[in-house]
This record gives structure tokens, sequence and C-alpha cells, in this order.
């Protein structure tokens, strides 16, 4: 690469936003959320504990104002009435998320909710200072 394609290439890069940082922020604290919990083991009566773990662990995490892990019973109950077993494994079909994050001034709201039968990770909103 010769100096002037290098200088451009510098010149064309920024530096992340406050904003941008903070939804990278909420990201990271969805892909936690998700991939530590996919699988585990879920009933009607684990549904509320495991709720309030995954609240605890993901409030661990440096940015994290708020987190509301909500139980979706009704589909816990319909899964578990269309198998043998006394339980299921999580997935984000099984919960309702929403998580605060806060960084350098910039409080970003996010949503994980079913669209179809996708968990859809959602930011819904940034405030800044």
């Amino acid at each position: 690469m010769d100096e002037n394609a290098e200088s451009e290439t510098a010149a064309a890069k920024q530096a992340p936003t406050d904003a941008e940082l903070a939804c990278f922020e909420a990201g990271v604290k969805f892909g936690t959320l998700y991939h530590q919990f996919a699988g585990t083991p879920l009933s009607t009566t684990s549904a509320e504990s495991l709720s309030r773990a995954m609240e605890t662990a993901v409030e661990n995490q440096p940015h994290c104002r708020s987190v509301e892990v909500s139980p979706r019973m009704e589909a816990i109950e319909q899964a578990l009435a269309e198998q043998s077993a006394s339980y299921t494994e999580w997935t984000g079909l099984f919960s309702e998320v929403r998580m605060e994050i806060e960084y350098a001034g910039v409080e970003v709201e996010t949503t994980m909710a079913m669209d179809g039968d996708y968990p859809l990770m959602t930011v819904d909103g940034i405030r800044r200072g």
C-alpha cells in the first residue's frame, strides 16, 4: 500500500461514539445472556429461579444498570406438553428480556422478544446525558 492510500485509510477511520459503544456493550450483555444459558434445563418450577440467576449474572458486567428476565410460562408449558420429559432446554423462546446499559453518560434501553419464531434483540432507545 502506498503512502497516500495509508493516509486515506487512516483518515476514514473514526473512533466510535459513546452511543455506539453503549450499544456495543448491550450486544455483549445479550450475547452473554443468550449463549451462557442456552440449553440450561428448564421447567415451570425452575423458570423463576433461572430468570433471577440470568439477571444476576448479567448485572455483574460493567455498564449494566438493570436486567429483567420474564419467563414466558405459556411457552414453557406448551413445550412440556409436547414431550415426555419433565423439563425442556432454555432458548430465547422462553423469556422476554429488558436491559438498561449506561456508558459514559449514554443510556441504552434494549429488549429481546419473539419475532415470529426468532428471539429478536433490539435497541429500543438511546438517551444522552
